[in-house]
């Protein structure tokens, strides 16, 4: 039986439900083109196995290669609902659960999508280290979301964090920190996605035991 971090933050679980009626009328247009743009590096050949961990409302959905298998998991029963109808033409289950302690068995896929989720939850390195479990060897992880650099200030950010951390999204989150707890992990590209760099398209490999 999986434990569920989640539960310790129930003002997050009420907020997304408030939330839920008007997250894609918010977020949909100005992060279409990220969201393209990372999942584009989807492999378009063989048939894999891909879990879309914090699928959310399913706005990347319709960019999804169809011939892949795909799993979409989130915690929160009304965003996952509005995905549902989002995946016509696609192999697709649903499941709801945490991303930070995921109900899948070790090297279970070979590409997990983290899309705005790692900032998102309240313990982002557990949230890849399991990521990074779930994934074969050899597997990519593709992350989408918004990051400070190492000694970044960026007082604003931080100073709104108090508020924000609780009720949507985390501001301070530190990527190369976060990194530290999946050394089974390099980094194959990371380039800036909006904002500047704030946002960023990070593709992660897990190291193959011959590596």
């Amino acid at each position: 039986m999986h434990d569920q971090p989640y539960r310790q933050n129930p003002l997050l679980r009420l907020s997304y439900s408030l939330i839920a009626p008007i997250y894609d009328f918010v977020i949909e247009r100005p992060m279409r083109g990220a969201r393209k743009r990372s999942l584009a590096a989807l492999p378009a050949g063989d048939t894999m196995r891909v879990l879309v961990s914090g699928v959310g409302t399913g706005l990347d959905l319709p960019w999804l290669p169809v011939q892949h298998h795909y799993t979409a998991l989130d915690f929160n029963p009304a965003m996952l609902a509005r995905a549902v109808p989002r995946s016509t033409g696609l192999e697709m289950d649903f499941i709801l659960g945490d991303s930070m302690a995921l109900p899948f068995a070790d090297a279970s896929f070979d590409c997990v999508v983290l899309h705005l989720i790692t900032a998102v939850v309240p313990e982002p390195p557990r949230c890849l280290a399991e990521a990074v479990r779930v994934l074969k060897p050899g597997g990519t992880i593709l992350l989408f979301d918004k990051f400070l650099r190492p000694g970044q200030s960026a007082p604003l950010r931080r100073l709104f964090n108090v508020l924000t951390r609780r009720m949507a999204t985390r501001m301070d989150v530190v990527f190369e920190e976060v990194l530290c707890a999946a050394p089974e992990l390099r980094v194959a590209s990371d380039t800036p996605a909006l904002g500047g760099d704030w946002f960023r398209h990070i593709r992660l490999v897990k190291f193959r035991a011959d590596d």
